[in-house]
């Protein structure tokens, strides 16, 4: 699940993007406003959630925030600020934002807050995908196939996702690198094979087709 994260104080921005990586997000950071809004204007990447410090560089948060609804971006976004007065709040709220929460906090509520607004998200969606025998709920984050539960880690359970929403398309090394890695994540040469292999192991060595020199697809009928 890939987050933009926009936070110019370095020491927040690292420990952030760790801590969020280490529960499975994908996480893009920008430094500064116009930065973000770069990246909110990318019409390639669709991000799950945006946490969007209030303080920014080039151009507030609260500006940044006033663009994107403007714009008709509806992605959930978290603001993060230590303005701690109630009319900031409201501006915040009122700007746009779908959850406000004053610094310093702990990572723990964070990510209680980021769950939340995400399976709201997920709720307005269209439910559960379903391939063959295989059923994969976003909501719930689970697995099933042919009826019986299935652990993936994170990113196995992003890269099925991705073959799921398009199961008849061939999605290329790219295409599921972007969903599975943030900007400025190291990714070895065979991440992508190195997963696949995993996803095979635990749902069938056939699920999952090679298109050689093009990527990969689902298989309909495993």
């Amino acid at each position: 699940m890939r987050i933009l994260l926009v936070e110019d104080y370095e020491m927040i921005g690292d420990s952030l993007k760790r801590g969020l990586r280490d529960e499975g997000y994908v996480v893009d950071w920008s430094r500064d406003g116009a930065q973000a809004m770069v990246a909110l204007s990318d019409g390639q990447v669709q991000y799950a959630l945006v946490l969007l410090d209030w303080n920014l560089p080039r151009e507030d948060g609260l500006s940044v925030l006033k663009r994107m609804r403007a714009a008709g971006n509806t992605t959930p976004v978290l603001m993060l600020t230590a303005r701690v007065e109630l009319g900031d709040r409201v501006a915040g709220l009122d700007g746009g934002a779908d959850d406000y929460l004053v610094k310093p906090f702990e990572l723990a509520e964070l990510k209680a807050r980021m769950r939340s607004l995400l399976r709201r998200k997920e709720s307005r969606a269209t439910g559960a995908l379903s391939v063959g025998s295989l059923v994969l709920d976003p909501t719930t984050h689970t697995v099933q196939q042919a009826g019986s539960p299935v652990v993936l880690t994170a990113r196995e359970f992003s890269l099925l996702r991705a073959l799921m929403e398009q199961p008849s398309a061939v999605l290329s090394r790219a295409q599921l690198e972007e969903r599975l890695y943030g900007w400025d994540d190291a990714v070895e040469s065979n991440a992508v094979e190195f997963i696949i292999h995993a996803v095979r192991k635990k749902l069938g060595a056939q699920l999952i087709e090679n298109v050689r020199g093009v990527g990969w697809r689902l298989k309909t009928d495993p």
